[in-house]
């Protein structure tokens, strides 16, 4: 979990700092939207990540029955 939160804060971070400096370039939304959207596809693939790998372990688990 802790890539995740700091890869939220990191986009976070990212976010701020581009509404900051859109006040004054206004070509940087365009490479804003790209880079919080790499930021989001990336998220989504480690969750998925982690999710398959917790799914893998639980499902190995020998209950016995």
């Amino acid at each position: 979990m802790f890539h995740l939160d700091t890869l939220a804060r990191l986009a976070r971070n990212h976010v701020a700092e581009a509404r900051r400096q859109a006040r004054s370039d206004a070509g940087y939304t365009t490479e804003t939207i790209v880079v919080t959207a790499l930021l989001a596809i990336l998220a989504l693939t480690v969750v998925g990540i982690i999710a398959a790998k917790v799914l893998g372990k639980a499902n190995g688990i020998d209950l016995g029955g």
